[in-house]
């Protein structure tokens, strides 16, 4: 009986010696992801070089391994990093407590956060692991200038980041602010 058994064990190991290998020779071959595979995060830019990442810190919120840390601060008419009234000052990912579980693309509301199809992140240090906001912004576009931009500069382009209507206006701070003083203003009188 035992020798039956012996032999079907052998039956199984001749049939996949016949067939062909498909052992990938990594890294020298790099076998193609799947085109919604989650790997390295990247903070996007507007085709004008200003971070689309409005530092609204939802993607923060919605990460259940607690990986992402935002620390948004305000946008001034001189210094613009980006369309909205805040920026993301400081923005942080652990990737030594990242799930890849992609909750954090669903959160934000301007699809700053996209994630690429780069999957080698190993690495010696903990340090390294912990990507900064230099280390997960996008590449500038080609003849963008890197933020900080002035309101001025920001509002000659005319570009409307947040589409909608075409004839919707992208206001400044300034121009925000004198908008709602005139409102505030009519109202009393």
């Amino acid at each position: 009986m035992a020798v039956v058994e012996i032999l079907k064990g052998l039956m199984v190991t001749a049939k996949h010696i016949l067939k062909p290998k498909v052992t990938t020779q990594y890294p020298e071959e790099r076998k193609p992801t799947a085109p919604r595979f989650h790997g390295r995060h990247v903070l996007n830019r507007y085709q004008d070089g200003l971070e689309k990442c409005i530092g609204c810190e939802l993607c923060a919120w919605a990460c259940p391994a607690d990986a992402i840390y935002v620390q948004g601060a305000e946008n001034t008419p001189e210094a613009r990093y980006s369309p909205g009234e805040r920026y993301a000052s400081d923005y942080q990912i652990n990737y030594l407590r990242c799930i890849f579980c992609g909750l954090c693309l669903e959160a934000c509301p301007t699809r700053a956060l996209t994630m690429s199809n780069a999957y080698e992140l190993a690495d010696d240090s903990r340090e390294e692991l912990i990507f900064t906001k230099e280390m997960l912004l996008a590449s500038l576009p080609e003849g963008a200038t890197a933020p900080p931009h002035t309101d001025d500069e920001v509002t000659a382009r005319g570009i409307n980041y947040y589409g909608g209507f075409a004839g919707t206006p992208v206001l400044t701070s300034a121009q925000r602010a004198e908008q709602e003083e005139e409102s505030s203003h009519n109202q009393h009188h």
